[in-house]
């Protein structure tokens, strides 16, 4: 249970990344994007009040590893309007199935519970924004 009274179905709130997650410059991570799985993908995407932006990827996917800056980036710079998470594949394959993850990296925007947007691969990081953009107009 955390400040707030929320209990997390995993039993641990979602966390700021480590292992291959996302860093800023210096090496700090980055507080806006969380670690998400199976246990509270529910609460913490599809019940969100504001749009998700969920980056599917794996710690041996090097163009996961490339956009992971420019997700970063992205996560202060719409803080508030967008939230931003991350599943790792490998770690939570049942929720990947479902969601037909095919390949990697893979991108989806939810709003209001409901997939609106999917982008795959490794796109920079202007492309990403005017794709979150134009789904959420």
């Amino acid at each position: 249970m955390n400040a707030k009274g929320v209990v997390y179905a995993s039993g641990r709130e979602p966390r700021p990344l480590g292992r291959g997650g996302y860093a800023k410059k210096g090496g700090e991570m980055s507080d806006k994007v969380m670690d998400v799985g199976l246990q509270d993908f529910k609460n913490e995407v599809l019940e969100s009040k504001i749009p998700v932006l969920v980056d599917f990827w794996a710690e041996w996917c090097m163009p996961c590893k490339m956009i992971a800056p420019a997700i970063d980036e992205l996560s202060e710079d719409l803080a508030g309007k967008v939230k931003f998470a991350k599943v790792n594949v490998d770690d939570n394959t049942q929720l990947a199935t479902d969601l037909q993850i095919l390949s990697i990296p893979a991108l989806i925007l939810f709003d209001k519970g409901k997939e609106v947007k999917r982008i795959i691969g490794a796109n920079p990081k202007a492309e990403i924004q005017k794709e979150i953009e134009k789904a959420l107009k």
